[in-house]
């Protein structure tokens, strides 16, 4: 149980971060280098693969409400009771965000099925979605301040998270596509980005872990938590040395897209990797009991 709890968790931030940030990087921060994208087939064909996103983030996120419900009555079985799912969504603090979560999560599969939707206005569902994502963490062990401050401190690191991975996609779907686009411009401009966005991440990311453990790093350093921890942060500095790789091969004389296309390819299973630790980290301790 505790095995699928990990899955739906990685399967479903995932879906979640890369639906704001891909539509983040189309709606906002790069429209004027994708006026031509927009308008062709690998666009559509990018907004179909985006509501599969959508469904497959609603189907995980269900996943997660029976598998935490099985998880508290003590037996995976319970997680299918309509008793147990109501108790757990009517008594419980992950209950209540979960309804809403829920809720924005249909929204947001409506509404991406539904023919003539702006990117944009997309965006602002997959804004929320994301961010209901924060208050079902580690933060949900303070109560007051304290507790809300963390929350809040989530919903920035997760808004960060979400940009970068969200851009690689888009980077991703750039290269391979023949429409018309300055993938130059495009590389040089979310790199420039790119340095705010790992301030961001680096800055909330020290705050959760001085919040949650008592010091800058938990102690014992390398086992359980503090181990699965500097694995993720070894990842985030692969994909911080692909990203500086990216900005390179964007101010060479000659763009080198098979070198590229591999480099923003690792990048991305790195962040993969690094979401897959993340998941893992939700369902550990961050102090020994």
């Amino acid at each position: 149980m505790q095995e699928g709890l990990i899955l739906c968790r990685f399967v479903h931030f995932g879906a979640v971060l890369l639906l704001f940030g891909s539509g983040l990087f189309r709606s906002v921060l790069f429209t004027s280098n994708l006026t031509a994208f927009v308008t062709r087939p690998d666009s559509r064909r990018l907004d179909r693969q985006l509501a599969w996103l959508t469904g497959t983030a609603l189907l995980s996120a269900l996943g997660w409400l029976m598998l935490t419900a099985g998880s508290m009555a003590g037996d995976w079985r319970e997680g299918f009771a309509p008793s147990t799912l109501a108790l757990v969504l009517g008594h419980t603090f992950f209950g209540r965000v979960w309804v809403v979560h829920l809720a924005l999560n249909l929204l947001a599969l409506i509404w991406v099925l539904r023919p003539g939707t702006s990117v944009k206005s997309r965006l602002w569902i997959n804004a929320l979605l994301l961010l209901t994502l924060a208050p079902v963490g580690h933060g949900a062990m303070f109560d007051g301040l304290r507790g809300q401050l963390l929350i809040i401190n989530q919903m920035l690191h997760l808004l960060g998270v979400a940009t970068w991975l969200g851009g690689l996609l888009m980077l991703a779907v750039l290269i391979k596509s023949v429409d018309p686009v300055d993938l130059r411009a495009v590389l040089l401009r979310f790199s420039g980005i790119g340095y705010g966005l790992v301030a961001l991440i680096i800055a909330t990311g020290l705050v959760n872990v001085r919040a949650l453990s008592g010091g800058w790093w938990p102690d014992p350093a390398f086992s359980g938590f503090g181990a699965v921890l500097g694995i993720k942060e070894a990842l985030v500095l692969c994909m911080l040395a692909l990203a500086a790789v990216n900005r390179s091969l964007a101010r060479a004389h000659v763009l080198r897209l098979p070198v590229l296309r591999a480099s923003v390819l690792l990048e991305g299973l790195s962040g993969g990797a690094a979401l897959a630790a993340v998941s893992l980290l939700g369902t550990l301790p961050p102090m020994p009991g």
